[in-house]
């Protein structure tokens, strides 16, 4: 049986990849939450990621400590997790690389923090590159492989990878055209989204400098989670 590590569901974009991954597939785990410390979490993550970082992997023993490696360990023992069809699951593997590698203004300026929401006060010219391959790049698979996912008919391993940008458009308002403007919206609907979702609602932890990026991003103007 696999074990997932993850950090709290209200910050951790990073282990939601592989965890609506699995669940969208049907992927049987165990799920081992460890959240976030005050502080460096090198150390408390380094108990069972060689990394010191979540999300990570393991089974019987062996770790798996990124995102898209985890993906990939996965794709060699499960069907699904890419499309079946050559180029389909090229573009996916390129449009996934080029999430997990990029948008760097995107991460910076609206930090992941799902039970909120904000105004964004200003945009840079990089945000808004950003902002724009998102959309081209959504537009571009749609309409290669005609929904209503990325990459197809069937969610896959690629959509798990802009799952977190689904809900950074929810908490900071951001908007997509074309092709692309209904995306977020289909992926947080997805029922182990919704799940995710409650689970971050109902988290009453809060880490100091995740609370401090999330305020320096904008306006406050809603905070949902429990208090």
């Amino acid at each position: 049986m696999y074990t997932l590590h993850i950090g709290n569901k209200n910050y951790s974009s990073w282990s939601l990849r592989p965890w609506v991954l699995m669940h969208m597939l049907d992927i049987p785990f165990d799920e081992h939450q460890v959240q976030f410390p005050t502080g460096p979490s090198f150390e408390l993550f380094r108990s069972f990621s060689p990394s010191g970082f979540v999300p990570c992997l393991t089974e019987n023993g062996w770790a798996v400590w990124d995102s898209l490696g985890i993906v990939e360990y996965l794709a060699e023992r499960h069907s699904g997790v890419w499309p079946v069809e050559a180029r389909a699951r090229s573009w996916a593997r390129c449009a996934a690389a080029e999430m997990h590698s990029s948008f760097s203004a995107l991460r910076g300026a609206c930090t992941f923090n799902a039970g909120v929401r904000i105004r964004l006060e200003s945009r840079s010219d990089a945000l808004k590159h950003d902002l724009f391959r998102l959309g081209d790049l959504w537009s571009d698979g749609l309409g290669r492989f005609g929904g209503p996912f990325l990459a197809g008919a069937h969610f896959t391993a690629v959509d798990a990878f802009f799952a977190p940008v689904a809900f950074r458009a929810q908490t900071y308002g951001l908007e997509f055209a074309g092709a692309a403007a209904d995306y977020p919206a289909l992926l947080l609907d997805l029922q182990p989204m919704r799940d995710w979702y409650a689970a971050a609602l109902a988290e009453t932890w809060r880490e100091p400098s995740h609370e401090a990026e999330m305020l320096a991003a904008g306006t406050l103007l809603e905070d949902l989670r429990a208090a």
